[in-house]
C-alpha cells in the first residue's frame, strides 16, 4: 500500500512531466516538418543556390561601329516614307514645340484668404520634371514657395495666400525654363 500512496501524492508533477514530454515530441515533429518544407520549396539557401549564382556571369559583347552612311532615319508622320532624314541642325517645327507645353488650371476661381487653391496640369514629355510655382507680384513673376513634380505627364499641387485681390499663378520647369499659361484666382 505504500507504493500506491507515493504515486498519488504527486499528481501535478506527473501531469507536468507528461505535458513537457508531449511538447518536446510535438516541437521536434513540427521542426522537422518545417525543415522538410523549406527544402522542398527551395527556401533553404543551400549549397545548390550558391553554386548556381557563382556560375552565372554577365556577358558584355565588344562594341562595334555601326554602318549608317545616310544618317539616322526618323519617321515624323504616319504617312512619311522611311527615306526621310533629319539632320541635327534642323529646328523643331511649330507643331513639335506646341506638343511640349505646360497646361495649368486652377480648380477654384475665387477663394477666401488662406483657403487652398488646387493647381493641376498636363506636361507632355515632362516626365520627372520639377515645376516651380510663380506668382505675379509688383509687375514681375516671383517664385512661390511651392513646387510640383510631373508623373505620368500630369502634376498637381496647391497654394494658399492671404494677398487679397486677383492673384496670377503659373508654373515653370526648373530645368528648361518652359513656362505654363497663367491662371487667375480672386482672393477675398
Amino acid at each position: 500500500m505504500v507504493d500506491r500512496e507515493e504515486r498519488t501524492e504527486h499528481p501535478v508533477f506527473t501531469g507536468l512531466a507528461a505535458l513537457v514530454g508531449v511538447g518536446l515530441v510535438v516541437g521536434v515533429v513540427l521542426g522537422l516538418g518545417v525543415l522538410l518544407a523549406t527544402k522542398v520549396l527551395g527556401l533553404d539557401n543551400g549549397s545548390e543556390t550558391s553554386n548556381t549564382s557563382a556560375q552565372q556571369s554577365m556577358y558584355l559583347p565588344r562594341p562595334e561601329k555601326t554602318q549608317s552612311p545616310s544618317g539616322p532615319l526618323i519617321t515624323l508622320e504616319p504617312g512619311a516614307t522611311q527615306s526621310t532624314t533629319v539632320s541635327p541642325s534642323d529646328e523643331p517645327t511649330e507643331t513639335e514645340s506646341a506638343r511640349k507645353q505646360i497646361s495649368l488650371s486652377a480648380s477654384q476661381t475665387s477663394v477666401a484668404p488662406m483657403q487652398q487653391i488646387d493647381l493641376t496640369g498636363v506636361y507632355p514629355g515632362g516626365e520627372g520634371s520639377i515645376l516651380q510655382v510663380q506668382r505675379f507680384t509688383g509687375g514681375v513673376w516671383t517664385d512661390f514657395p511651392v513646387t510640383a513634380s510631373v508623373s505620368n505627364e500630369t502634376f498637381t499641387t496647391y497654394v494658399q495666400t492671404s494677398q487679397a485681390g486677383v492673384n496670377r499663378f503659373r508654373v515653370v520647369d526648373t530645368d528648361t525654363d518652359l513656362m505654363s499659361n497663367e491662371v487667375r484666382v480672386t482672393i477675398g
